[in-house]
């Protein structure tokens, strides 16, 4: 048997494994509602929206004159990005962190203080 078929074989084993490697992970992961963070982006939201999270005197301000919802942080924390290149990953015992995303429909920058045990959302800003 000559190398191309080899080849062809061995392609089309690979991709029919793959396909069905997808659909049973994927299966599995929205019945126990894991997810699969492998990346830095996501490993961080992931380790914030895991902790308890606190408010500063500003952003209590804004939730009680209605200008931003907690379910719009919720939203930051599962879709934003984090700004590795702003933020303060080195610090301890608390490292700050830079996120950006969307609230209704406006960018909007979160300076988050993420703890061993807590989180705190310092400011929102828009840009």
């Amino acid at each position: 048997m000559d190398f191309l078929k080899r080849l062809g074989f061995y392609l089309v084993g690979l991709s029919i494994g793959i396909v069905f490697l997808t659909f049973f992970l994927k299966k599995k992961s929205e019945e126990t509602g894991t997810e699969f963070c492998y990346f830095p982006n996501c490993r961080t939201l992931k380790d914030i929206r895991s902790k308890p999270m606190s408010y500063s005197e500003e952003v209590n301000r804004l939730f009680s004159e209605k200008k931003i919802d907690t379910l719009d942080i919720l939203n930051i924390l599962r879709n934003g990005d984090v700004d590795f290149s702003n933020s303060e990953t080195k610090t301890t015992p608390c490292k700050t962190y830079i996120i950006e995303g969307s609230i209704k429909e406006r960018e909007a920058i979160l300076k988050i203080r993420n703890c061993k045990e807590k989180a705190l959302l310092e400011s929102i800003s828009y840009p």
